[in-house]
């Protein structure tokens, strides 16, 4: 263990998961192919005379996991996906679909978490005063709050400041303040966290916060053991006094490690701050390592009682694999909320902090740095804050739902930012019909990509979506890691939920939807000064793609939901 002036490392220079010393992720993949390969030409040449008893037993079996999957619930992209695979490789192929499915090495894991969440269904209570001002602002808006409850224990806050982060930096610099605010418990809940600058001082706060009382919790997926941290981190926090857990750990051959893992970016303070959005705890998020030139990311703050939702979110996914499981001790540590719901509708224009505001000192500086949560009687405290997570285990697509819900009830304009777009034809027919009725949509993708696959498979949707009218631009100096939504003037979403099958279809995720916010305007500034350093797609840059890239694009498609 050492302390520099990068924060606190617990990991030798250089030292990263076991996985990652040994092989690559590709290069596991090549192995495998290889082997499937050798192991057919084998089969082949070893059983050469029964080939036509094979074939026919290989057609009679194609044909009723056709008839299978056709009858199944599967989302009917992923089921042509499917039928392309087992097609072609009908026993290889069935034996892969049963493994995804059945998700061995996890089942219980999964029944846990859905007992939990079942369990904590009533444990925040939605103020009726809050529906009621909700329904005389937009009674739209309480269909939508009515639906994301029935997925889970969501409500919708009045009480709550919302402050919005256009880069990774900003959310940082906050998150010290706040981290360093901390007196009752500190939760952290991150996809991917690795030890450099931005851990490393967020991991001295934590260990000093430990000293002074604070009970201090960190979680990270378990595919982190891959790339940038060992299998025994959790110990080494632990020496510290952070009581630390790896989602779902991956076991070798045991686990589709690919399916259900954590993608959610959590951090709650005393129940009354919270974090959300795209930035991860690694240096590449705050722009001080560069991967893909700069990286674009966003993130907001939440102060009030809508934090209580978030908490709720961590201790479920924390105490899967606790016995006598602790949530009223935390989610009453912020104590009782304000009463909630009297906003006139006017004052939403009021607006909630950006981070422009927080930086001009528009609150006093002492109040910043205590984290005070805001009244309804507080002006910067304006409009309806609803956070939500999204399960992968229930039949609810919730993230995908809610941007589809936005895109159906435009009128004016859907703005968009999303790393990856890999969509199945439910969106894909959202975003067109929303332009065809002639609101303005917007797609702001990377420039620079971070993996070439689901770049050429974005690419393959840009001739489809042009000609429904979606303007679509590529950030030229870099790579954009933000998922956001905005629309209208008057909602929006920022949260962890890319336009992908792995965030609308395989991952836990979590954001929060913005009603009225005063926020909204920052962020439909940000998309706009964004805007203004990305390059416009056209129908004549989408003929003069290179080749390769469209040729990977037009082959991948047919697995995209298995990416």
């Amino acid at each position: 263990m050492d302390t520099t002036d990068r924060g606190l490392s617990l990991l030798k220079k250089g030292q990263k998961g076991f996985f990652y010393a040994v092989f690559s992720r590709v290069g596991i993949m090549i192995v495998l192919l290889v082997l499937q390969v050798v192991f057919l030409f084998m089969a082949f040449f070893r059983f050469a005379q029964f080939l036509p008893h094979v074939l026919g037993s290989a057609a009679v079996f194609t044909v009723f996991m056709v008839l299978y999957l056709l009858n199944s619930r599967l989302d009917p992209t992923a089921k042509i996906t499917w039928l392309v695979v087992i097609m072609l490789l009908p026993v290889f192929g069935a034996l892969l679909f049963w493994y995804t499915q059945s998700d061995i090495g996890h089942r219980a894991v999964h029944a846990r978490l859905q007992e939990l969440i079942d369990e904590t269904k009533g444990k925040l209570v939605q103020d009726p005063e809050v529906m009621d001002a909700l329904e005389n602002a937009n009674p739209d808006e309480v269909s939508l709050a009515r639906y994301v409850r029935r997925s889970g224990c969501f409500p919708v806050y009045a009480d709550t400041k919302v402050t919005y982060f256009p880069l990774g930096e900003d959310k940082f610099e906050q998150m010290l303040v706040q981290l360093r605010s901390a007196k009752k418990y500190i939760f952290m809940e991150y996809f991917i966290v690795e030890e450099g600058l931005m851990w490393g001082k967020i991991l001295e706060i934590l260990a000093e916060k430990v000293r002074e009382g604070v009970d201090v919790r960190v979680m990270y997926d378990g595919t982190c053991e891959f790339s940038t941290l060992p299998h025994n981190y959790p110990e080494k926090l632990k020496t510290l006094g952070i009581k630390c857990k790896m989602f779902s750990p991956v076991t070798p051959f045991l686990s589709t490690h690919y399916n259900y893992r954590d993608h959610r970016k959590i951090l709650v303070i005393d129940g009354r701050t919270a974090f959300t959005g795209g930035v991860n705890l690694a240096d590449e998020y705050i722009n001080q390592r560069e991967r893909f030139g700069h990286w674009k990311d966003t993130a907001i703050m939440l102060e009030g009682s809508a934090a209580q939702s978030f908490t709720l979110m961590f201790l479920q996914m924390w105490n899967i694999t606790e016995r006598t499981p602790e949530f009223d001790k935390y989610l009453d540590a912020a104590g009782p909320s304000p009463k909630a719901g009297s906003l006139p509708a006017a004052d939403a224009e009021a607006g909630s902090l950006s981070v422009r505001d927080v930086k001009a000192g528009s609150l006093p500086a002492a109040d910043v740095i205590a984290g005070k949560p805001d009244t309804a009687e507080t002006p910067h405290a304006a409009g309806f804050v609803l956070p939500y997570g999204d399960c992968p285990l229930d039949s609810d697509k919730l993230g995908e739902r809610v941007y589809m819900d936005i895109l159906n009830r435009s009128r004016s304009y859907v703005h968009i930012m999303s790393p990856y777009l890999i969509l199945d034809g439910e969106m894909e027919t959202a975003l067109k019909f929303a332009a065809e009725k002639g609101v303005d949509v917007k797609l702001i993708l990377p420039g620079i990509p971070d993996k070439p696959m689901p770049y050429a498979l974005a690419k393959s949707h840009y001739k489809s979506l042009l000609d429904s009218g979606v303007k679509i631009y590529e950030y030229t100096p870099g790579f954009v890691h933000a998922k956001v939504f905005v629309s209208d003037d008057c909602r929006a979403v920022v949260g962890t939920i890319n336009l992908d099958y792995r965030s609308l279809y395989h991952h836990f995720e979590c954001a929060a939807y913005m009603y009225q916010t005063g926020c909204i305007p920052d962020i439909e500034r940000d998309f706009q000064e964004t805007l203004a350093r990305c390059r416009q797609v056209t129908p004549e840059t989408v003929k003069n793609e290179k080749w390769n890239v469209k040729l990977t694009g037009f082959v991948m498609k047919a697995v995209a939901p298995l990416l």
